[in-house]
């Protein structure tokens, strides 16, 4: 890496540190649950709001390198992993073919450092799954199997991009997959796909799925599910 390569992540990183609110960093480690035994443990934040970030990341995607958006992701600061998440997304979304692809293999090979359900979900759909929508998804259906809870959740949110698109498929495949998962992130994300099923793809399609399995899917899933019905169905599904 060069000096130049180097001062722009230096860059990045000072500007990041003159934003830093201690008060607001503590609120943000309860939030995202960094305690001892929570999903989130020992994760650390600045403090550094989500708008704040998003101007950083208009103000260097194009500057920045790749191997410098990796860096960042590995960061030991979630804000700094969030902002390498935010500006790979808009260097897919610019990029061509080859450079999609080679963003797509980094997020894979980095999933690791992709540890919370927000950087999960601003990711996700709009690198996994915009990639996805045109060839084999085989990697999802594996995610979606993996003992890592971050991999799991970025299988399910990953079918946004298919559901915008009034494809309701894949995200049913994989909802089935993880109807018995342990984890009330995992619910909560199925069941956020689910009600989008409803909305984008038609409330039938997602009512074929919930009668299936209504009776046995986490409660906290059927619920999200059922979000958009009328109270009547609402209570039907519940009752159940």
């Amino acid at each position: 890496m060069n000096k130049y390569e180097t001062r722009i992540i230096d860059q990045i990183r000072q500007e990041m540190r003159g934003l830093v609110d201690q008060k607001k960093a503590q609120e943000l480690q309860r939030f995202f649950k960094t305690g001892k035994g929570e999903y989130a443990e020992g994760d650390k934040f600045l403090g550094v709001m989500v708008p704040q970030t998003r101007l950083l990341v208009k103000k260097y995607w194009r500057e920045i390198y790749l191997i410098e958006a990796q860096e960042l992701l590995k960061s030991e600061f979630h804000e700094e992993r969030l902002l390498a998440l935010l500006i790979l997304v808009k260097k897919f979304e610019k990029g061509d073919g080859e450079l999609r692809k080679e963003i797509f293999n980094l997020y894979l090979n980095n999933t690791r450092h992709i540890n919370n359900w927000d950087l999960v979900d601003l990711s996700a759909p709009r690198i996994a799954g915009f990639y996805l929508e045109d060839k084999d998804r085989d990697i999802l259906y594996k995610l979606a199997k993996s003992k890592n809870l971050w991999e799991r959740r970025i299988a399910m949110t990953a079918t946004a991009w298919f559901i915008n698109k009034g494809e309701a498929k894949t995200a049913l495949a994989i909802a089935e997959i993880l109807i018995n998962d342990e984890h009330d992130l995992i619910h909560k994300a199925a069941g956020w796909m689910l009600r989008e099923v409803g909305k984008k793809c038609g409330q039938e399609v997602e009512e074929e799925f919930l009668r299936k399995y209504c009776q046995t899917m986490p409660r906290v899933m059927l619920r999200y599910a059922i979000e958009r019905f009328d109270e009547k169905k609402r209570r039907y599904y519940l009752g159940k």
